[in-house]
C-alpha cells in the first residue's frame, strides 16, 4: 500500500488541485523554474512475488516533456510504470502523479498507458476498437459526437485512417501497436506512459513515433514516460531516467550525462555509471 504525504490512502481531498502546466516544446529547451513536475517519487519501493524489485527510488518527470526511461531487459522499468499509473500493489514511499497520489481515481481519464503487448481485440476493425474504448471514456448518446471526433483524431495522430476497417487480428505488429497508442490518446490524456512502444519496429515507423511523441509535447503539453532498452532512443528524449537494477543510476539531459560523465554517447555514460556503481559497492563490501 502506498504512504501518501498527507496519511491519506485515497489521497488529498481538494478536487480543484492544479493540472500539469503546459510545458515548452522545443528539444533540449530546459524546463522552465516555475513548472512542477508531473511525477516525482520518494524512497519508492516496489515488492514483487516476493522481490524488491524497485529500490527507494527518488526520481522526478518535467511536464510537457519526453523523459526517456533507459535500462536493460529485467531492471524494472515495467514495474516502475505499473506503479506510476496506479496498477501496481505492494508499493512504499511517495509517489505523486499530476497533484495526486498515484492511483487516485481522479488520475483515470487523465493517463494513457500503452503496454508492451498491444491491447486490442483481434476480432474489430481498428475504428470499432478505438469506439469501444471511447464510449467506456465517454459512455452516453449525448457523447456520441465527442467519440467520433475523438476517433477521428486519434486515427490521425498515428497514421492508421487508411486501416481504420482493417481487422485488428490482420494488422502487422507494428500497425498494432499503433492502435494500442491510438486508444491511449483517445481522451487527450495529460500524460502518457509508454513501456517500450517502438520495440520490433522498422526505423522508418520508430522516427514516426518519436516524431508523434515531440509534437504531444510540443503542441499539447502532453508528459511522455517512454521506456526502452535501445540507448540509441535516449538521444531523442529531452530527460533521461537511467535505470539499473531496480535503481535510477541518474537522471538528467542527454548533454548533461554526457558531460558528467566524461564520454561521448548516452550509451557509454550509462555503462561508465555501472562500472562506478559496482566499484563503490566492492569498496564499501564489509571485509571477513
Amino acid at each position: 500500500m502506498m504512504n501518501y504525504p498527507d496519511g491519506d490512502p485515497e489521497g488529498p481531498g481538494d478536487p480543484d488541485a492544479p493540472g500539469v502546466p503546459e510545458g515548452p516544446g522545443a528539444h533540449g529547451d530546459p524546463e522552465p523554474p516555475d513548472s512542477d513536475p508531473a511525477i516525482t517519487a520518494r524512497a519508492l519501493t516496489t515488492v514483487r512475488g516476493g522481490r524488491t524489485v524497485l529500490r527507494g527510488l527518488d526520481l522526478t518527470v518535467p511536464a510537457g516533456r519526453v523523459t526517456g526511461l533507459l535500462g536493460p531487459s529485467g531492471c524494472g522499468k515495467t514495474t516502475l510504470m505499473r506503479t506510476i499509473v496506479g496498477t501496481q500493489a505492494q508499493v512504499t514511499g511517495t509517489l505523486t502523479v499530476l497533484g495526486r497520489p498515484a492511483g487516485h481515481p481522479s488520475l483515470r481519464p487523465r493517463i494513457g498507458y500503452v503496454t508492451q503487448a498491444p491491447s486490442v481485440y483481434d476480432d474489430l476493425t481498428v475504428r470499432q476498437n478505438l469506439g469501444y474504448f471511447a464510449a467506456v471514456l465517454l459512455p452516453g448518446r449525448a457523447h456520441r459526437p465527442a467519440r467520433a471526433t475523438a476517433v477521428d483524431g486519434a486515427l490521425t495522430d498515428v497514421d492508421l485512417r487508411d486501416h481504420a476497417d482493417a481487422l485488428a487480428g490482420r494488422l502487422s505488429g507494428g500497425q498494432r501497436s499503433r492502435v494500442s497508442l491510438a486508444v491511449a490518446l483517445l481522451g487527450s490524456p495529460d500524460l502518457l506512459v509508454l513501456d517500450e512502444p517502438t520495440v520490433g519496429l522498422d526505423p522508418v515507423l520508430r522516427r514516426d513515433l518519436w516524431d508523434l511523441f515531440h509534437r504531444l509535447a510540443a503542441d499539447r503539453g502532453t508528459t511522455l514516460l517512454v521506456s526502452s532498452h535501445v540507448m540509441d532512443e535516449a538521444e531523442r528524449c529531452h530527460r533521461l531516467l537511467l535505470m539499473r537494477e531496480g535503481e535510477i543510476l541518474a537522471e538528467g539531459s542527454p548533454d548533461d550525462l554526457r558531460r558528467r560523465s566524461g564520454t561521448p554517447t548516452v550509451e557509454e555514460a550509462f555503462l561508465h555509471l555501472v562500472d562506478t556503481a559496482a566499484a563503490r559497492a566492492a569498496h564499501e563490501e564489509p571485509g571477513p
